[in-house]
């Protein structure tokens, strides 16, 4: 058996988890830059300033990521004195901003940390990048041996952001769950991808237990013990899975059906976020794979939490269907399921939604 090493980043969650940046990055180095989007910036760089203003750390400088994970914007940004010579990286805002700084750090050999603004992906945990071309399609992953040293997650700044990004996220991070246990099943895995696979529990009930609450201390700028859970749910307990159990039981039925709907205009020009209609394809998981009392448990919850439940939600319709299925099926999702996915058990349990959500008399 080869010899193989698992890092995990350390985490520090709560409304002050940046006064704990000195203590803990003193010992990786004496300059940092900080790097993220505008919003997040705005919403973190005071914090981030006040935290090292004592510190034996040397903040060299602020900079904006560039918009997109993309190549051209890390070249750009080492093109700066600045981000060049810092000892480490300061990655700070969604997704993307934080994969940009991920891949130029771990490409240049530098230890980073992740400042996550907003609950919506496990971005911040995870190894892997993902990099896009400035158009915003993708063009690579980047697969890395390590995840960010520790995040810094300011519950505060969660619930200050628009609460779309953590109702998007609830529905996202649930689809792990059923995913990954569900592309397993059947298995015997050795310890690293089982323990994954015992985590992914995580990333549903606890999400369908403080959901509602986690989405309204959200509208009310909160900073409670629901969004405390519902963010180590998200970016936590979901990058834990991913970092452990592979590409192949990361994804699933769900994820395919989202990449099916981007190529249907009319959801795609309609500003939809990703976690929203992965969301709803977690219902058409459900029905398929015959799982008709959590069809039902989930159903419940999205409609609570106003995620869609049916086509229209989404601004697509039936008729959709016939190209949404072929793109659904053309990629790896389903590469390992444990049946073969056919393009009538998607169409058929679609319309089994719709007309659940008719009988249910919901519009």
């Amino acid at each position: 058996m080869n010899k193989t090493t698992t890092y995990f980043p350390s985490y520090t969650i709560g409304p002050d988890a940046y006064t704990e940046i000195p203590a803990v990055c003193e010992k990786y180095g004496k300059t940092a830059v900080l790097i993220g989007g505008v919003r997040a910036l705005a919403a973190a760089k005071d914090k981030v300033i006040a935290a090292l203003a004592d510190s034996s750390i040397e903040l060299l400088g602020i900079f904006e990521y560039g918009g997109e994970a993309s190549r051209e914007n890390m070249d750009a940004l080492m093109q700066k004195k600045e981000v060049s010579e810092a000892d480490m990286i300061f990655a700070c805002g969604g997704g993307k901003a934080i994969d940009c700084c991920k891949v130029l750090s771990q490409e240049s050999g530098r230890p980073f940390f992740t400042l996550p603004t907003i609950a919506s992906t496990c971005a911040s945990c995870t190894s892997l990048g993902i990099v896009y071309h400035p158009d915003g399609s993708l063009r690579e992953y980047s697969f890395q041996a390590k995840p960010a040293e520790w995040i810094f997650i300011d519950t505060q700044i969660i619930a200050e952001a628009p609460a779309e990004y953590l109702w998007a996220g609830i529905g996202d991070t649930m689809a792990k769950f059923y995913e990954c246990t569900t592309s397993a099943r059947g298995d015997d895995p050795f310890h690293s991808v089982s323990m994954g696979i015992q985590i992914s529990h995580l990333c549903a009930a606890p999400l369908v237990k403080y959901g509602v609450a986690a989405l309204e201390e959200c509208r009310n700028n909160k900073a409670g013990e629901a969004i405390r859970e519902i963010a180590l749910g998200i970016i936590i307990s979901t990058g834990f899975v991913s970092n452990l159990v592979g590409i192949d039981l990361n994804t699933g039925l769900a994820h395919a059906c989202y990449n099916g709907f981007t190529v249907v205009d009319s959801v795609e020009h309609n500003g939809h976020l990703h976690g929203e209609i992965v969301a709803y394809c977690i219902l058409i998981l459900l029905i398929v794979d015959g799982q008709k009392e959590e069809y039902e448990k989930i159903f419940k919850f999205s409609h609570d939490m106003g995620l869609p439940t049916r086509l229209s939600h989404i601004d697509a319709c039936m008729d959709d269907l016939d190209k949404m299925i072929p793109k659904a099926l053309a990629g790896i999702d389903v590469r390992k399921w444990p049946y073969e996915v056919k393009p009538e058990m998607i169409r058929e349990a679609v319309k089994f939604i719709e007309e659940d959500n008719d009988a249910k008399g919901i519009k």
